[in-house]
């Protein structure tokens, strides 16, 4: 994973400081390029292993569709409602399908950590449920870019 990014350097998020929003937050919007190249942009909940971004997709939506056809993806997670509020990360790469599809719950030593983590975040559980419809797709992402409008020096960095 690299970390690069030229302007805004001065909002930019620590490694420590990424780990933590993306450990915390529960939505992304993901977009994927459709069969006509026009862009297709969905939202999903996901869970981040420290280096790599788990999406439990439905298999049977567009979404799934367009990332078999062509693994690309920019991710967005995103937080905040006043400008010096604002506070995100775009993570873009190729993706990767992991495990059965759909998952029915199979032994996979490499689903054992996401599906813990988003279990425990989403659904509060200690075990992943399956329903037979979703499966796993990974990204470790070629390029992030992240943003922390707080660091400004705005109203909402002061406690106002």
């Amino acid at each position: 994973m690299t970390v690069t990014q030229r302007r805004g350097r001065k909002i930019m998020m620590t490694p420590g400081e990424l780990d933590e929003f993306l450990t915390s937050q529960r939505t992304c919007r993901v977009a994927t390029v459709s069969g006509t190249g026009a862009p297709h942009v969905s939202t999903l909940w996901f869970a981040w292993d420290g280096s790599s971004m788990w999406l439990y997709s439905v298999v049977r939506s567009k979404r799934w569709t367009d990332l078999r056809r062509d693994p690309r993806v920019a991710i967005v997670v995103d937080t905040g409602e006043e400008y010096d509020e604002l506070r995100g990360v775009e993570l873009s790469g190729a993706v990767e399908f992991v495990g059965e599809s759909p998952r029915t719950g199979d032994l996979c030593a490499e689903l054992d950590v996401p599906e813990t983590l988003f279990a425990r975040k989403n659904f509060r559980l200690e075990e992943m449920p399956h329903d037979g419809r979703h499966a796993w797709i990974r990204l470790t992402p070629e390029k992030i870019v992240s943003w922390d409008f707080r660091k400004l020096g705005g109203p909402a960095a002061q406690g106002a």
